[in-house]
């Protein structure tokens, strides 16, 4: 009954948390975008360019949270994006939080990039879902690294989703089971003006808002149409 008490109360907090301590939606566009820059100009460092290439669609989260002590919480509010249909260019993002618990001795708080390649038509599928867990609705492998790197195991081969993290400089594979991604439909009305969810942003075709179009134009710039 405690360890329930505990995990309803530190939901409540991360409830609390979207509202306190997360900059606003522009800002965290700007955010995703400093990011993904971020992350691909270190050639030697970055996603490969095939696997980027291949991809149907990204989610972009900056400053994903981890808190707790023993009951560990993350929670972090970023963006997905997909390819137009013709594979020519990105469409306009859709709003993703992620969430997800833990069992074991953790303590204090911690701030991380997330990234996550969607690379087949089975994981776009997932992504435009209300909500999908990863590792459980979607098979999830921690992505590789490096300009030369290659999906050399049979779970990056066959992957829905592939993920990576960047904490105090470092980049590299992570594993998510377990963490729970789901539309952000109040980001979404503030971009679109309307509360929709991401499967009709995603696939729409609508206008790039206009904080987005410094996150869409990078995304252009790496990788402007998708592979094969």
């Amino acid at each position: 009954m405690r360890m329930i008490a505990l995990a309803v109360s530190l939901a409540g907090l991360c409830r609390m948390g979207w509202a306190a301590d997360m900059p606003k939606t522009d800002e965290r566009l700007d955010d995703a975008a400093d990011l993904f820059k971020e992350v691909m100009s270190t050639p030697d460092r970055s996603i490969p360019q095939d696997l980027l290439n291949k991809s149907q669609c990204i989610v972009l989260v900056p400053g994903l949270k981890k808190g707790g002590f023993i009951l560990a919480a993350k929670y972090g509010r970023g963006f997905a994006a997909c390819r137009r249909p013709s594979g020519e260019g990105w469409g306009p993002p859709g709003a993703v939080r992620v969430e997800g618990g833990s069992v074991g001795f953790q303590a204090g708080v911690s701030s991380t990039d997330l990234v996550l390649l969607v690379m087949n038509e089975r994981g776009m599928k997932k992504l435009l879902r209300s909500k999908f867990t990863l590792g459980a609705d979607a098979s999830v492998a921690g992505g590789p690294v490096g300009r030369d790197a290659t999906a050399q195991t049979d779970a990056m081969m066959t992957a829905e989703i592939l993920s990576w993290s960047r904490s105090k400089g470092l980049f590299a594979g992570v594993s998510l089971d377990g963490a729970t991604l789901r539309n952000d439909l109040d980001v979404n009305r503030e971009m679109y003006g309307k509360p929709w969810g991401n499967k009709a942003v995603l696939t729409s075709g609508l206008p790039i808002p206009a904080g987005a179009h410094k996150l869409i134009g990078i995304l252009n710039k790496y990788s402007p149409r998708r592979a094969g």
